[in-house]
């Protein structure tokens, strides 16, 4: 009851995809019975940042492309990964300087001070080029 309860919530509130990041496909099933449009892409470990934030940040980046997009992240706590994962990092030039831009801005986005954990994705984003500059579009995977 609880968990068609919730389903109810999410269409009423408009949201139109969801992004799972926990480790388990739990819900999946449930969002695929609501008719409810969905991604599962685990966090997982350190080793696998480099593998996983591309396909985190280009499944993002794809639904919130349109405006009109309202996108639900799914994990067990907003904690520091997941509030690095939420939003893009900005480059700018140098790695130092694109990383301490890059962590001030999320810790404006998110209204905390991003842990060991969040600055540590923030570097693997920045130093692996995973997100483009929007400058040098085309250089760096995004």
């Amino acid at each position: 009851m609880r968990r068609q309860e919730e389903l109810i919530w999410l269409i009423g509130h408009g949201f139109t995809h969801i992004l799972s990041m926990l480790d388990s496909p739990h819900n999946l099933h449930a969002y695929d019975e609501a008719g409810i449009p969905h991604a599962h892409v685990p966090i997982g470990r350190h080793d696998e940042w480099v593998d996983t934030l591309p396909r985190l940040y280009s499944t993002l980046g794809a639904w919130l492309a349109d405006p009109q997009e309202r996108v639900l992240i799914h994990h067990e706590e907003f904690g520091d990964r997941l509030a690095r994962r939420a939003r893009r990092v900005p480059p700018l030039c140098r790695a130092r300087r694109r990383r301490t831009h890059a962590t001030v801005v999320i810790e404006k986005i998110t209204g905390r001070q991003l842990g060991s954990v969040a600055r540590e994705i923030v570097a693997v984003t920045v130093d692996e080029g995973i997100v483009a500059d929007p400058q040098t579009r085309g250089t760096a995977r995004s």
